[in-house]
């Protein structure tokens, strides 16, 4: 079983290599960090402040974009290329292919996330010149967008397993935007009532909260990220992306693919 989810993990991540849209997504951040200490000119000493806001912001944007583009195809283009019945002809379960996918599209992110947070430190070291230890806590805020990958990821494929590619992106993106005003959504299930409440707050459990990973402002302030957030998000991340994910094996198992 390790051995199938690793060959089709791997030749998922070395597929998505392969796609020179992810060289441009990483080469587009790359420069938009690069640029970034130029906006700093407008204000005197905002430079590391808008650099840190506009680089993360960045990553995290194009991070879930990449996710999106690439997820929306895992399953289409085997299907479309008639190479998904060569693969579930051997001893390939269906799940397996789901999970393989799901790894190595999370493998792909987690490289282009390494990549870029090396060009953003470089980015931070050449206009600061020297970092401090302040600056190490922008790793939380990093690690939070990587988790963020995990859950988009997981959502991608759910859609993908049983929608047209176009329709499984805008799932995908409407869920993140969606997500991104999770706390918002919450403030508001407090002031309603009657069903109204109800059916806010269930969106609100439904969708993922990606308010709560987004912690770009604070460490652009230097406040330390808690490591209880952390665990918590953690946690989190990795149980709504396991059920999202058993959630794409469940409508996968059961798909006609005839």
């Amino acid at each position: 079983m390790i051995s199938r989810l690793s060959a089709i993990a791997f030749n998922t991540f070395r597929e998505a290599v392969r796609d020179r849209v992810l060289y441009n997504f990483v080469l587009f951040v790359l420069l938009l960090v690069a640029t970034a200490p130029l906006f700093g000119q407008i204000s005197i000493g905002l430079e590391r402040l808008i650099l840190i806001n506009v680089g993360l912001s960045a990553m995290s944007l194009f991070g879930i974009v990449i996710a999106i583009f690439v997820g929306i195809g895992l399953v289409s283009k085997e299907i479309d290329k008639k190479t998904l019945y060569t693969i579930l002809s051997r001893p390939v379960r269906r799940w397996e292919f789901i999970a393989g996918k799901y790894l190595g599209l999370v493998m792909t992110l987690a490289v282009n996330a390494t990549f870029m947070t090396a060009g953003f430190y470089l980015t931070l070291l050449v206009t600061a010149h020297q970092l401090t230890r302040a600056d190490a806590g922008l790793l939380a805020a990093i690690y939070f967008i990587i988790l963020q990958f995990f859950i988009i990821t997981a959502l991608t494929l759910l859609f993908s397993s049983f929608s047209t590619p176009i329709f499984s992106a805008i799932f995908s993106f409407a869920l993140f935007v969606i997500g991104t005003f999770a706390e918002d959504l919450r403030n508001f299930a407090a002031m309603s009532d009657g069903a109204g409440k109800w059916l806010v707050t269930g969106v609100v459990y439904l969708v993922p909260n990606f308010s709560a990973l987004n912690v770009i402002s604070q460490v652009s302030h230097d406040v330390p990220v808690s490591g209880s957030l952390i665990l918590y998000n953690t946690l989190y991340a990795v149980l709504y992306s396991a059920a999202a994910t058993a959630a794409a094996v469940l409508i996968f198992e059961r798909r006609n693919l005839k």
